[in-house]
């Protein structure tokens, strides 16, 4: 297995993580019976620590179907070198940065965390042209 698809798998595995937090959070503030129904009323968005934790969460599935694409394309097109095994590890471990950085309240360094990942898939991207 390609560095590259190391960093997707483990991606994945982030992002199961971040939305497990997140349920977790969700329930702890909206009880299990918002949770397990239909969820028809609205509710008010997660204050704190759960709050943070789903929008780290959200944040993250902005930023991985650009990341799923484009480690794709160029493992499709055997486009691999030093630059797209440095891109998906910069957008991995950035993004493993970004959820502490974020659930602790840190403005700034969450901001550039989430710019050294999108470098990442650039990086990659520019790797397809």
């Amino acid at each position: 297995m390609t560095t590259e698809l190391s960093m997707l798998m483990w991606s994945v595995v982030l992002g199961l993580l971040q939305i497990a937090l997140a349920a977790i959070c969700s329930v702890g503030q909206r009880g299990l019976a918002w949770a397990a129904g239909a969820r028809d009323e609205a509710k008010p968005p997660l204050a704190g620590i759960g709050g943070r934790l789903d929008r780290a969460r959200a944040n993250f599935l902005e930023t991985f179907p650009l990341f799923l694409a484009v480690v794709l394309a160029a493992h499709l097109l055997q486009r691999h070198d030093g630059a797209t095994v440095l891109g998906a590890q910069l957008y991995f471990w950035a993004r493993l940065a970004h959820l502490p950085a974020y659930a602790a309240g840190i403005p700034y360094l969450r901001t550039l965390i989430w710019a050294v990942s999108i470098v990442g898939i650039v990086m990659l991207l520019g790797a397809l042209f």
